[in-house]
């Protein structure tokens, strides 16, 4: 069919490049985080830094994506969605360009929390995007991006330490900064994005508020919203456990800083396929239910091999734990679902996303305190199993056919 205005030619035109920067901009929001992983030792040495600082080093995502992410609705609605992710690209590339050449831990801490405010923002507004540009392909898109996540955070935690000890000499620092050049490049995309103003005939670039009879959509009182919020909260928890600690279990259990980092590498990598088939599934189910809980029990069964013994089956151990990660793509897609338009995703993103990394703060922090404490990890992998139970209830919760708006 030949189009006849020019609003349908820019939008078929402009698609292409939306699966480009959706795809270029989800490569770079795990690197931050799981390169880091990898040579936290050396990076302790190097600035000092205890285990319970360091646990608070793998706390600032939640903190920042908390905060940072819950102004994302508003500055989408004063620049649009592609202005806020440029800008957010552009805060995440300067964060890790500048981070690894901090002079101290409070530095460190500062420059990473500002790469971490760029990715909140591409967080938050990526499932907007999809709703917007995609809104019959909600599904395959969630999966496409979530792919290219789990490729990007694979990949910097299996090729961190190769570069570090082989191109770099040793050198943490070159191994770290290498990443800004990875998220520089995701930059251009989103500044031809942010022109565009007609981004679908569904749906407009700019997030409107959110009005039902009249009044302003309050979240706060939708129960599937809290329940998205609190199973977003503990898949973070784990997540942001696991990507701060597990290389460091594994190096304790007597692995090599090479291997540990390779099966750190497994658990996103899995995802790789895993993220796309799971959310084309999850995105043609009336409910999800059941796709959370047995998520959640690949989950219980990583950490209790963990528990019993790292080392005497780390590639099982981390190929469970590889499914449970799963629960990260499958809750953006019922955060899609669960919204009727693209303005109430945008706030159901917002508020899913900012209260649940909220809720996900002490995890880590209190991970970092019980080994500094124990000089174990028996006890802090018991309690990342007991969490999952909570996590099952609450995706049963949040993944029952109910729709916001």
């Amino acid at each position: 069919m030949t189009t006849t205005s020019a609003e349908p030619r820019t939008a078929v035109k402009i698609r292409p490049l939306a699966v480009v920067g959706l795809v270029l901009v989800a490569i770079n929001l795990r690197p931050a985080v799981t390169s880091l992983g990898p040579v936290l030792a050396e990076v302790r040495a190097s600035l000092g830094m205890s285990a319970a600082v360091a646990g608070l080093l793998t706390s600032v995502p939640a903190v920042c994506f908390a905060v940072v992410g819950s102004t994302a609705p508003l500055l989408a609605r004063r620049w649009g969605t592609g202005g806020v992710i440029a800008l957010g690209t552009t805060a995440l590339a300067l964060g890790l360009a500048v981070r690894p050449f901090a002079g101290g831990t409070g530095s460190f801490l500062a420059l990473t929390a500002l790469a971490l405010a760029g990715i909140a923002l591409a967080n938050v507004l990526l499932p907007v995007v999809v709703k917007q540009r995609f809104p019959d392909r909600v599904g395959a898109m969630t999966g496409l991006y979530s792919v290219a996540l789990n490729l990007g955070a694979s990949t910097a935690a299996a090729v961190t330490v190769p570069l570090t000890a082989g191109v770099f000499g040793g050198d943490w620092r070159l191994g770290l900064g290498v990443w800004a050049v990875i998220a520089a490049a995701a930059l251009p995309a989103w500044i031809l994005l942010a022109r565009d103003r007609t981004p679908s005939r569904t749906a407009p670039s700019r997030i409107a508020p959110v009005a039902e009879g009249g009044a302003v959509l309050q979240l706060r009182r939708e129960p599937i919203a809290w329940a998205l919020a609190v199973y977003f909260g503990l898949q973070s928890t784990a997540a942001y456990v696991i990507m701060g600690w597990l290389p460091q279990i594994f190096r304790d259990a007597g692995l090599s800083a090479r291997t540990a980092g390779l099966l750190f590498a497994v658990t996103a990598l899995l995802g790789v396929p895993l993220s796309f088939a799971l959310s084309a599934l999850a995105g043609r189910l009336p409910r999800q239910s059941g796709v959370a809980v047995l998520i959640g029990l690949f989950g219980v069964a990583g950490y209790v091999g963990l528990w019993a013994d790292p080392a005497a089956a780390p590639w099982l151990w981390v190929v469970l734990l590889g499914v449970a990660n799963c629960s990260f793509p499958l809750v953006l897609t019922m955060i899609a679902l669960r919204g009727r338009d693209a303005a109430t995703v945008s706030r159901l993103s917002a508020f899913a996303q900012s209260t649940g990394y909220l809720l996900s703060v002490p995890g880590p922090i209190v991970v970092g305190v019980l080994y500094d404490h124990t000089g174990s990890w028996r006890i802090p992998l018991a309690l990342l199993a007991l969490l999952m139970v909570p996590q099952m209830v609450a995706g049963v919760l949040a993944g029952r056919d109910r729709q916001i708006g």
